[in-house]
């Protein structure tokens, strides 16, 4: 057991990543907060497919004369250069949106918004 988990140091850290960024959405009531959670949960996201696409003794996809047989998928890679631009773009949302939120309401906390808004009649508790 001890064996497996220090060969496998990118799983290790895949794991210690989604459960601190899950825990920093859940527990948080910052949104700032939690969109850094959100981002460690995405990074942790980008590891993973990294690490599992990853061929021991393979070579890049371009194949020459005489290359070897083992390839590397270049196909992961892609989905994570995709996945991080919409991360860095929904990051820039979320910013965008605290940042008017606050200037609003005067605060990013999500128990207080929720009394504010629900104090104005804009949303209906059912």
């Amino acid at each position: 057991m001890i064996e497996l988990l220090t060969t496998r140091h990118a799983y290790i850290a895949f794991v210690l990543l989604v459960c601190i960024g899950l825990y920093m959405m859940i527990a948080n009531r910052n949104i700032v907060k939690k969109l850094i959670g959100l981002n460690l949960f995405q990074t942790a996201v980008f590891l993973f497919f990294i690490a599992a696409a990853y061929v021991e003794g393979g070579s890049s996809p371009v194949i020459p004369a005489g290359a070897p047989e083992t390839y590397v998928s270049p196909l992961p890679h892609v989905i994570v250069l995709t996945a991080i631009v919409v991360g860095v773009s929904l990051t820039a949302v979320g910013l965008a949106l605290s940042i008017r939120v606050y200037s609003e309401f005067g605060t990013l906390r999500m128990d207080v918004l929720r009394e504010i808004v629900r104090e104005n009649g804009e949303v209906n508790d059912d």
